[in-house]
């Protein structure tokens, strides 16, 4: 028998509709029912693609027994983490406060006034390893709810009242460079020199800690900053973190050699590392990270996109009840499918074991399955083996497309078809920005059906933006993410396209993103809109997580608009920002790495540069692959032209006095200053090496 989640979009929701848990969705219907029956609620968070999720659910929400213990004692509401990132984010706080820590699936239990008292993570069916089971928490809850109302409700209270602490940060001046240097080397002192990545085990991707080395590295001529990011992607991208069969990178790595990763799927992890493996290759021009960018994008399309260009979000870790199933191999399964000679390479290459190449992480024994994984690239793994490298790419890619074959006859994970604003956002900046780097027309094309099917699909008749699209529903009003994200992406557009409707776009989209969620009193953005539900109360996101924080992309958009229109009121947005977060970013700078970014690139080496002429000129042309090529610093760009100079002018009006000639000429400007008109690419280059 279905429960209330039947009638739901979220994929997550709808794996829990027929559990004999009496879920509601969160709604005032079920805190009504809370409050009519006395009752507190229980409050489930997960996401599609959790690996943990799936665990409590076949353990304890598919079970008859907790079931009956869950609906008797509490009104039960389960929430999809990407569907509603305010409540995550709210309550999430809450178990981080209480607990030490935070994960998913989130487990609160609240009053009917959605105050929490009690907050854990996964918690098992029965008790074990001193961790109390469902079946012996919930009579313990339900009993102190009917006897100890009065200090449940303190402890509500005080929970409540310390949550609401942490909504009052202190303000200061803003950051001085010294925490650049300071976030660079607390990277540093985490980093993994043998392997890469920043600390032991997990390790995450971390890209925006990528980011941020490269553009120091640059600015301050550091070597090792550009090392460590480096060391880092090559060591990834060689990685069981990575999939070789079928391209993309899972979400992290369970151990320090990204050797077993947590395999579920990630769109963001895919922009995300796009965008690195993109820096990369604008430092170094290594075929690899060209190779890399390439394949998850091919990843991306063939697996992530929708028929109308809108990208999904995930694909699970799990299928028919296993994590890792669909990704692993037998060698004897590998060798009934491939010729002898393929097999031995195959073992030889992937490092391939009879009796598995990884541990279970809790007995430590081998299990059988492999993981394909390369120690060395394939350039040197032809020299290493006297063979001739060309060959050896065209029987990879052989070995690799016969595996896939194979592969794809399996029972696929799930793969989570919501489509939201904020990670479409992150994928149309980097695919845009691979684009220019590569003057690669595809790339950017596929950014603009993204964008065409954001701007048709999640921008209501009422002008609103909204977060989630799934099955023809349009569901959500937007929350900072995905303002900032998509004014991210619209910016990268632009740079890429440089058709005047992108930045049109992204400048729209932030001012009704300023009016929304701007703190007046305080600065700084929080992350839900003026008219939002009155949860805990509106918080303001600095801390860079998985995916780099709403205020931390809204400083280095304030920053770019400001440069790309002339509005300096921009800039001093992103300057109070700084301001309202200047506490956290003087005691943890490593945590907002891509607010140090924008910092840096507010005070550092940042610039504009104007190209006026026909765009089919071939110096014009020559200037652009040489800006491509080698301007390895973030500028901003504009592109004029006779068709798109009225637009251009009403946009920005400083470029109004910018002459189109029919010679074509390039104006640099840097470090607030203005070099004299250059008129070829070669004069170009040399204002670029003097930078």
């Amino acid at each position: 028998m279905s429960n209330r989640l039947i009638h739901e979009k979220s994929p997550y929701l709808l794996q829990h509709a027929e559990n004999p848990v009496d879920w509601y969705p969160w709604s005032d219907e079920a805190f009504e029912k809370a409050a009519n029956e006395d009752k507190p609620v229980f409050l489930s968070i997960g996401y599609a693609t959790c690996h943990w999720c799936h665990v409590m659910e076949h353990e304890s929400f598919e079970d008859d027994t907790v079931a009956s213990l869950m609906n008797h004692a509490f009104v039960n509401i389960k929430v999809d983490r990407e569907e509603r990132p305010d409540i995550d984010n709210t309550y999430m706080t809450v178990c981080q406060l209480l607990t030490g820590q935070g994960g998913w699936p989130l487990t609160v239990v609240m009053t009917p006034d959605k105050k929490p008292f009690f907050a854990a993570t996964y918690i098992p069916k029965e008790s074990r390893f001193n961790r109390p089971g469902m079946i012996e928490l919930i009579p313990a809850i339900s009993k102190a709810w009917k006897n100890d109302r009065e200090k449940i409700l303190q402890s509500a209270n005080r929970i409540t009242s310390g949550f609401k602490e942490t909504l009052n940060l202190k303000q200061g001046d803003t950051p001085g460079n010294s925490i650049i240097r300071q976030a660079r080397d607390i990277l540093e002192k985490r980093y993994d020199p043998e392997y890469g990545g920043f600390n032991s085990s997990p390790k995450f991707p971390s890209p925006h800690n990528l980011l941020f080395l490269f553009h120091f590295g640059i600015i301050y001529d550091d070597d090792y900053a550009l090392e460590m990011a480096h060391h880092t992607l090559e060591n990834m991208r060689l990685g069981g973190i990575y999939d070789h069969i079928g391209f993309g990178f899972h979400r992290y790595s369970t151990d320090a050699e990204w050797l077993l990763p947590h395999f579920e799927k990630m769109l963001y992890d895919q922009a995300l590392l796009m965008l690195a493996y993109t820096e990369a290759w604008r430092d170094s021009e290594d075929g690899l990270y060209r190779d890399t960018i390439y394949q998850i994008a091919d990843y991306v399309s063939e697996c992530l996109t929708s028929d109308h260009g809108g990208f999904y979000s995930a694909e699970d870790a799990d299928s028919e009840g296993e994590e890792g199933k669909f990704y692993v191999w037998t060698t004897d399964e590998i060798k009934s499918i491939l010729p002898d000679d393929d097999f031995r390479l195959c073992s030889r290459l992937f490092n391939l074991e009879t009796n598995g190449n990884f541990r279970d992480e809790v007995t430590g024994q081998k299990t059988g399955a492999n993981i394909p994984h390369l120690k060395k690239r394939i350039t040197d793994f032809a020299t290493d083996s006297d063979m001739d490298e060309k060959q050896l790419i065209q029987q990879l890619d052989s070995i690799r497309k016969g595996l896939k074959h194979h592969r794809e006859k399996r029972i696929r994970p799930l793969l989570d078809d919501k489509i939201l604003a904020d990670w479409n956002g992150l994928m149309i900046a980097a695919l845009s920005r691979a684009g220019s780097c590569f003057n690669d027309s595809k790339l950017t094309e596929t950014a603009e059906r993204s964008w065409k099917f954001i701007a048709e699909n999640l921008i209501g008749s009422d002008g609103h933006l909204y977060h989630r699209y799934r099955d023809g529903d349009t569901a959500i009003r937007a929350m900072a993410d995905d303002y900032v994200f998509l004014t991210w992406g619209l910016i990268e557009l632009y740079q890429a396209s440089f058709k005047p409707h992108y930045l049109e776009r992204a400048i729209t989209l932030n001012d009704e993103f300023i009016k929304q969620f701007w703190d007046k009193n305080n600065g700084g953005f929080y992350f839900t809109p003026k008219e939002a539900e009155d949860l805990l109360g509106r918080q303001k996101e600095i801390y860079d997580g998985a995916i780099p924080s709403s205020n931390s992309v809204a400083a280095m958009n304030m920053i770019r608009l400001g440069r790309l229109t002339g509005r300096t009121e921009l800039e001093e947005k992103a300057d109070k920002i700084f301001r309202a977060f200047s506490k956290f970013l003087h005691e943890s700078p490593a945590g907002a790495v891509h607010a140090v970014h924008a910092l840096s690139y507010a005070a550092n080496h940042s610039g504009e540069l104007v190209l006026c002429g026909d765009p089919d000129n071939p110096e014009l042309k020559a200037m652009f692959k040489l800006i491509r090529s080698e301007m390895k610093i973030l500028f901003v760009i504009h592109q004029k032209n006779e068709a798109n100079s009225k637009e251009l002018a009403k946009l920005v009006p400083w470029l109004a006095d910018f002459p189109v000639t029919d010679s074509p000429t390039a104006y640099l400007c840097h470090q607030f200053k203005c070099e004299k008109p250059v008129q070829s690419a070669s004069e170009l280059r040399k204002l670029i090496q003097s930078e």
